[in-house]
């Protein structure tokens, strides 16, 4: 039976390959990122966040951005986005086909200065001129609020700033918001009243919720957020991710985490958790440092393991058997 207070289905979105990465001092082939968004694709997920087109020097990570949306092998029905920070981005990211580009604004200024040294205002200006380049080349055009929940520098953020930066990204032309919880200092509650809030205000925009698994409370912040409305969710295959900006920004919720949860409720995705699986394992033999998802360690709920043979010997076989070896001992 249906629960009424969760959506009959959920889309998850992967970010692995632009936020899961982009923290790591390891930089990947770009052979494996190719195979890794393949491989998402072929389990079901259908939006993937395949890079970023950013400074190189800063974000070594996805210097190889226009290469891996060419060689990617794209698969009907899947959406191929990324991130971008300045006009040379935004073109860059029409030139390489991407099928929806995102804008990340912190909510705090310094927090924007140390990750794309601009202040607020000077990103909002920013973004209109990306919106004029993705809009008028027929791409989505997505904001994402960052810092939503607070700041590793000025601590708790106002609900009421989340809902005015929300307000200016509207009046620029996006297409959808992103609301993000990229320190991992949400709880169910507040994330609870933020998706309800923007579904109230905003009800005709696409919304995405961008959860980080910092403080141990990422589905849990993932179930509140789909009991208020919300029904596209990020997640990082392997729970990897993190600002390289900010301090102790560890990753993203576990896309095969939140996908093995979701198959649990019954909420319908598409998605084939045993391949994602064993797709984290794939990343995880290529990684210099360990994943964090927890069914990859652990395998799916309910999953049977060969039952040992003393167990499977009659009951009065095993007393017998007991009290024999109690009077070898003895």
């Amino acid at each position: 039976m249906s629960n009424p207070q969760l959506p009959s289905s959920v889309l998850v979105r992967d970010v692995v390959m632009r936020d899961g990465i982009q923290n790591l001092k390891q930089v990947l082939p770009t052979e494996l990122k190719v195979e890794i968004i393949e491989g998402l694709a072929d389990a079901g997920i259908r939006r993937i966040e395949a890079t970023s087109f950013m400074n190189p020097k800063a974000v070594p990570a996805t210097a190889d951005a226009d290469e891996v949306m060419r060689r990617i092998e794209r698969k009907p029905g899947v959406l191929y986005e990324c991130l971008v920070a300045n006009e040379r981005g935004a073109r860059r990211a029409v030139d390489a086909g991407c099928d929806g580009v995102q804008q990340v604004i912190s909510i705090t200024d310094v927090h924007n200065r140390a990750n794309v040294n601009r202040s607020v205002k000077q990103s909002l200006e920013e973004m209109a001129r990306i919106s004029k380049i993705v809009k008028g080349a027929g791409i989505p055009f997505s904001g994402a609020i960052s810092l939503s929940t607070g700041c590793p520098y000025t601590g708790r953020v106002a609900e009421e700033v989340v809902y005015d930066i929300a307000e200016k990204y509207d009046a620029l032309g996006v297409d959808e918001f992103f609301l993000c919880d990229s320190m991992g200092m949400g709880d169910p509650a507040r994330m609870g009243r933020m998706v309800s809030e923007l579904r109230r205000r905003w009800p005709e925009k696409g919304l995405v919720v961008h959860l980080h698994n910092t403080r141990g409370m990422g589905l849990a912040n993932a179930l509140s957020s789909m009991q208020a409305g919300a029904d596209v969710l990020d997640g990082s295959l392997g729970g990897i991710g993190g600002c390289p900006f900010a301090p102790n920004a560890s990753g993203n919720i576990s896309t095969e985490d939140l996908a093995h949860m979701l198959w649990l409720m019954e909420v319908e995705t598409g998605v084939d958790v045993d391949a994602l699986i064993r797709l984290a394992e794939k990343l995880a033999s290529a990684m210099e440092a360990p994943l964090y998802g927890t069914v990859l360690q652990a395998g799916k709920s309910f999953t049977k393991t060969p039952t040992p043979e003393w167990l499977l010997v009659d009951e009065d076989a095993r007393t017998t058997q007991a009290v024999d070896e109690l009077a070898v001992r003895f």
